[in-house]
């Protein structure tokens, strides 16, 4: 039941670490776009999704209690975990890639407004989406 649950969440921590581990001249670069620090705004992106993903995997799997009364602090924490290793990955792994401490900020602000968020969006959008 457990990964019945955190499927989702799991299925977009893997599209990120594709996303990340992709060589750098790869990924395309858009002038008017790194001028406004869009990159920022993506790793801020990517990041309040898959917190949001964890925390409503969490919350209605029923094999662990107390991860679901903790839900939201122990999805924040291996969120940012990830996105710190992510970076360190990026460093050391991937072809092309360099670490980024900005990123590694902005993947922890998307974790945090995932969280200030959550209640807002379920009612908006996650009851019904994922079941």
């Amino acid at each position: 039941m457990f990964l019945k649950h955190n499927k989702w969440a799991l299925l977009w921590a893997l599209v990120i670490l594709i996303l990340c581990g992709m060589p750098g001249r790869d990924i395309p670069h858009i002038s008017f776009l790194e001028i406004l620090s869009f990159d920022k705004f993506v790793h801020a992106g990517i990041f309040f999704v898959l917190i949001l993903l964890t925390i409503r995997g969490f919350l209605v799997q029923t094999n662990f209690i107390k991860l679901q009364r903790s839900a939201k602090l122990v999805a924040f924490m291996l969120c940012v975990i990830y996105g710190g290793l992510l970076e360190i990955m990026q460093a050391t792994l991937f072809e092309e890639r360099s670490a980024d401490v900005f990123d590694f900020f902005a993947n922890s602000v998307g974790c945090i407004l995932g969280v200030l968020m959550y209640n807002w969006v379920e009612k908006l959008f996650l009851v019904k989406l994922i079941k």
